[in-house]
């Protein structure tokens, strides 16, 4: 439970009547559960789409520019292979960090009947996001961009178009580490054709003219270099918080935890799924683009008397509800 004083915060929840249920949309059915997880977010989709464009772009100039007009078939077999395997990982990733439901809370559940369903003690306090009417499981953040509270949210990524959450933050991080490992084997390539190029005639060491090959080597290099760094730096703080058990919300908020911790390799294990093994790296594994039924979200809140509320009202202090 937060307390804070009474002059910050606007929203003071008094009793349980604050959920004020009568006024909640009621939640989906379950013939409507099930149905694929798209944010339709113009600029979201944008950047998802210039994603993928930047790597088709990235394969174009490594097969056509530098691969295919190589002397050296081994050396054009084994890089275009692994270039391209990688490339792949990459997009599924993208594909499924974008698609799969980050752990949206039911929007619309602080209905009537399951605010009964909670079973809630007498003076029992529980958070509502007034923005979509839903009960607020701890650790959760409403996020502007999905409409949704999000569990364990960590930042809303335009790139892949959701919400990094518990349900997606797996593929988010084989995304960076896929994107970064392509960037940085396209850069070392562009190294080697370049050096080539300088040994040989440049009109023999690339099927398009030398200024044309020039401009698309360097627009290579850069596109490269700055997915590197920005990947491998999302990449690391993603890998911290997930062995720190804090997610990027909390620590910009420097929230103390009320949660145990999962820290360390425990943390990897439950963010990837079960023991260290090839699965960790698939972006296939548990394929399933379809978002999964609701769990009842359990109360965030401490058990408060009416007598402690007074208290409390009396001292000018209040309850503070989260505001994202």
């Amino acid at each position: 439970m937060m307390i804070s004083s009474v002059r910050r915060f606007r929203d003071i929840e008094r009793t349980p009547e604050y959920l004020q249920p009568e006024k909640c949309v009621p939640p989906p059915s379950r013939a409507s559960l099930g149905t694929m997880w798209f944010i339709r977010d113009g600029c979201g989709i944008a950047c998802a789409v210039v994603t993928w464009m930047l790597v088709f772009y990235a394969d174009f100039v490594v097969l056509l520019v530098m691969l295919v007009p190589s002397r050296d078939y081994v050396y054009s077999v084994i890089n275009g292979t692994l270039f391209n395997t990688l490339a792949f990982l990459a997009l599924a990733s993208h594909f499924r960090a974008m698609l799969t439901d980050p752990g949206a809370v039911p929007k619309g559940n602080a209905t009537k009947e399951f605010i009964e369903s909670l079973q809630l003690k007498p003076g029992q306090v529980v958070y509502k996001c007034p923005k979509c009417c839903s009960i607020k499981p701890d650790r959760a953040h409403h996020c502007s961009v999905c409409k949704r509270c999000i569990r364990k949210m960590d930042h809303h990524c335009p790139w892949v178009n959701n919400c990094v959450g518990e349900n997606n933050q797996k593929y988010f991080v084989l995304f960076t580490m896929y994107i970064a490992l392509i960037s940085l084997h396209a850069l070392i390539m562009v190294g080697f054709h370049f050096l080539y190029c300088f040994e040989e005639d440049w009109t023999k060491c690339s099927s398009f003219s030398p200024p044309t090959t020039v401009i698309l080597l360097i627009l290579l290099c850069f596109e490269a270099l700055l997915f590197l760094i920005f990947t491998s730096v999302m990449f690391g703080t993603q890998v911290h918080s997930i062995c720190t058990d804090e997610t990027g919300i909390e620590r910009l908020k420097k929230q103390k935890p009320t949660w145990v911790r999962i820290r360390g390799w425990e943390g990897m294990k439950a963010a990837f799924g079960g023991t260290p093994s090839l699965s960790w790296l698939n972006p296939f594994s548990n394929m399933d683009c379809r978002s999964p039924p609701p769990t009842p979200a359990a109360p965030a809140a401490a058990i408060m008397t009416q007598e402690e509320i007074e208290q409390f009202l009396a001292q000018e202090v209040s309850i503070q509800v989260p505001h994202e």
